[in-house]
């Protein structure tokens, strides 16, 4: 796929605290129609939550109280339940790497650090696809202009 991150990451970021109740970065992520919050201290990365952690958390399993795991209660913290070992892609890699390492990783999102780990975007299983639509387009309007 070509093209870099930075062509397709989105750059409108919503970044949330480890202190933030998960009930509250719930909200966040369905009023803004996310999926993916990154986690941020002193606006350096320092995990993600996503949709998937706040369903489902890892300690679901452990739990007593099979009724527990599904309250969204601020008693727990983003820092509870946030991905610490975060896979992020960089500004200046390809498309085909970042894709890449969301399949290895079974992830929906990476976070986008530049060259000095400044987190600038995050680039999105749909923002991938929304590369693949316009390699589609660009591809039939060449054969377009070979018929």
């Amino acid at each position: 796929m070509p093209g870099k991150v930075s062509d397709y990451m989105t750059r409108k970021l919503i970044t949330v605290s480890a202190e933030m109740g998960v009930r509250e970065a719930y909200f966040l992520m369905r009023d803004s129609e996310i999926r993916h919050l990154p986690v941020t201290k002193d606006k350096q990365l320092v995990g993600i939550i996503s949709d998937r952690q706040l369903r489902r958390p890892n300690w679901a399993d452990e739990a007593p109280d099979i009724e527990h795991p599904y309250l969204l209660s601020d008693d727990l913290t983003v820092g509870d339940v946030m991905i610490k070992d975060v896979i992020i892609c960089r500004t200046y890699e390809t498309l085909s790497k970042a894709n890449q390492a969301l399949l290895d990783h079974n992830v929906g999102a990476l976070p986008v650090l530049d060259k000095t780990d400044e987190l600038v975007g995050i680039l999105s299983a749909v923002d991938l696809l929304t590369a693949l639509q316009d390699l589609l387009k660009r591809e039939k309007s060449l054969k377009k202009k070979h018929a």
